[in-house]
């Protein structure tokens, strides 16, 4: 609907603030999904493509009442990537799932932020579950995913047939 106002909540952890996309945003997004880093997603072709992926995160808000933030370091003013909620017709169940910036590995940003969007997915929209989607050879995701929490389930279904699926459930202290 026209004029309709959806809230996108802004999350806080002790090193980073998760907040709303803006067009801003998107030169450094397209840039991350057209290039190699990409690889273990649906990598987008062209900016066409990734400006897509990029309208999809943020529409997802509207749709399902969850989508993707950006990742922002406290106090630097710095974006070090996005962490989203997904669903509809391409994914089997509801997924989490993240990227970072070329540079923002291994500083603990992913872990953190997905985890607080997982524990905010938890307690603000009901959902009991939520997926990772992972490519078999990318190690570092799927670290990722064991260091949230979440178990390999081999008899869920896949968004690709190569896919390996990484249950999180609901923490007990949420």
């Amino acid at each position: 609907m026209i004029g309709t106002t959806v809230h996108i909540p802004t999350l806080e952890t002790g090193r980073l603030i998760l907040r709303a996309p803006a067009t801003g945003d998107f030169e450094a997004y397209a840039e991350m999904m057209i290039s190699s880093r990409a690889c273990y997603m649906d990598q987008a072709k062209d900016r066409n493509a990734a400006w897509n992926w990029f309208v999809s995160d943020v529409a997802h808000w509207s749709l399902f009442g969850f989508g993707a933030l950006m990742i922002d370091v406290r106090g630097s003013g710095l974006t070090v990537g996005e962490v989203s909620i997904n669903n509809g017709p391409t994914f089997p169940e509801t997924e989490i799932g993240w990227l970072l910036y070329e540079g923002s590995e291994g500083q603990g940003y992913a872990t953190e932020a997905a985890g607080a969007l997982r524990d905010w997915a938890f307690t603000s929209t009901g959902l009991t579950t939520l997926v990772s989607y992972i490519d078999p050879e990318n190690r570092a995701s799927i670290r990722l995913a064991e260091r949230l929490g979440a178990v390999a389930d081999p008899d869920a279904e896949r968004r690709q047939p190569r896919d390996l699926v990484f249950r999180h459930s609901k923490p007990e202290d949420v």
